[in-house]
């Protein structure tokens, strides 16, 4: 893909912002001035009258510069079900925090900006709490929420108060609205969800069971995947779904057991039957529940960009066992390997001691994308910043790479990395196995990998 013109500037002081982007685009960082004290400019504009001409002298002055320190807030689930996840996109977001900053200062420009992170516990409700925490403090540029369930419940506040929200990892397909303030780094679910079906039809599988977590995200994913399992030929059978805030699954697994049994007791065999498990961190409970019954260490398993890279599952042996020995198959959207996506990868290793889950380097790219909107827009507001972040976007390669936006201001388009427990050195670790090509539906798979 080659890189798009950069965006028009109208002034002195934007015309840095060009040279912003396009240091950018070449791995560098151009550095110009980014803004300019006022000055004014005397024009002699002739003015017809009927008897004489005179000459007025017209005094124009420009925008005043962006100036002092600007904050982003950053909604993350530090704690809760997706409390490694939130770890990560914090370490990435502080990063390009340090990086803006030390750019702007040799830059020249007369503003900072200041990254304020709460911690919305994955919980819609304190989401919104905390949304409303900081629009009061005058924020009016997001990075987040994690979660689809928390961008639902917090969409029509951040809509009305003209909030502008881009958020990592929201990937539920009903929340891909045009013209509204959720923009979202990432590809929603109409794509990631044929992936299961697909890799269950390429196994010559016949029946796909679902079970899964019954909030925004997993309602939207089990719904695409299931969609496509049935227009595949695939026999679908809808398991448990259950609230997002359980933890105990006894009862969920001895029915899943049982579903399965059936089907083994009709003829169906073991290996011609795939589960796919949409879920968060409460995988691991489940997984310690599912363990206990044979019968479901037989079948296929599959997850989702929600459990992909969980290091949580890997601190419960009995849990990372199961997955291991199940061959559980986890996809998340795969970032372009680049110098900027070693760069955040090993500052984020290094702080955290693990490689961060994709959408990490999608909120690294968030704060610079509205950092880069901001200069663009002149000035600190929610709505002018919005009209110029799909066009800055574009002109935009980061930690995830290109940044294409859809109409709904989602990314248009990504493959998938495909990830499974396997145990090295004694050691339970996530492994890439494999890639889903989004453009060709097909799977590649590596080191002689079978799923």
């Amino acid at each position: 893909m080659s890189a798009e013109k950069p965006l028009a500037m109208r002034t002195t002081a934007l015309l840095s912002v060009a040279t912003l982007i396009l240091g950018l685009l070449i791995g560098t960082f151009a550095i110009a001035p980014l803004a300019l004290p006022p000055t004014e400019k005397v024009v002699e504009k002739v003015v017809e009258k009927p008897v004489e001409k005179v000459v007025e002298k017209v005094v124009e002055k420009p925008v005043p510069p962006l100036r002092g320190e600007y904050l982003i807030g950053a909604l993350l689930p530090l704690t809760g079900d997706l409390a490694s996840y939130g770890e990560n996109s914090r370490e990435a977001i502080k990063l390009a925090e340090s990086e803006i900053n030390s750019f702007l200062a040799k830059s020249g420009a007369t503003f900072t900006i200041k990254v304020v992170i709460e911690d919305t516990q994955t919980k819609p409700d304190v989401a919104l709490q905390k949304l409303q925490s900081l629009a009061a403090k005058g924020v009016k540029l997001y990075v987040g929420p994690q979660t689809s369930a928390e961008i639902r419940q917090i969409k029509s506040y951040a809509d009305a108060n003209k909030l502008l929200l881009v958020s990592q990892s929201s990937t539920a397909p009903d929340l891909a609205i045009p013209g509204d303030y959720v923009f979202r780094f990432c590809p929603d679910d109409t794509i990631q969800g044929p992936i299961g079906p697909r890799l269950a039809k390429t196994l010559g599988l016949t029946h796909i069971i679902y079970i899964w977590r019954g909030d925004a995200w997993g309602d939207g994913l089990y719904r695409a995947s299931s969609d496509e399992a049935k227009k595949l030929g695939l026999t679908v059978i809808t398991g448990p779904r259950y609230a997002p805030e359980k933890k105990e699954f006894s009862a969920e697994a001895k029915a899943l057991a049982d579903e399965v049994q059936k089907l083994v007791n009709q003829g169906v065999k073991p290996e011609k039957i795939m589960v796919e498990y949409i879920a968060f961190a409460e995988a691991v409970p489940f997984f310690v529940a599912v363990a206990d019954y044979p019968v479901l260490r037989q079948v296929k398993w599959f997850g989702s960009d929600g459990t992909a890279q969980l290091s949580e599952l890997l601190a419960e042996p009995k849990a990372a066992e199961f997955a291991m020995q199940t061959k559980w198959v986890n996809p998340i959207f795969a970032a372009t390997s680049s110098e900027k996506f070693v760069k955040v990868r090993d500052a984020v290793k290094a702080k955290l001691g693990r490689e961060p889950d994709s959408y990490a380097y999608a909120a690294y790219d968030a704060v610079w994308v509205l950092t880069l909107a901001l200069i663009q827009a002149g000035k600190y507001d929610g709505e002018a910043v919005r009209s110029v972040l799909p066009d800055v976007a574009r002109n935009y390669f980061g930690a995830v790479g290109w940044i294409n936006l859809n109409a709904a201001g989602d990314l248009a388009f990504a493959d998938y990395i495909l990830w499974v427990v396997q145990k090295r050195e004694g050691k339970y670790e996530w492994v890439d196995v494999g890639t889903y090509s989004f453009a060709t539906g097909t799977f590649t798979w590596k080191g002689g990998f079978t799923p």
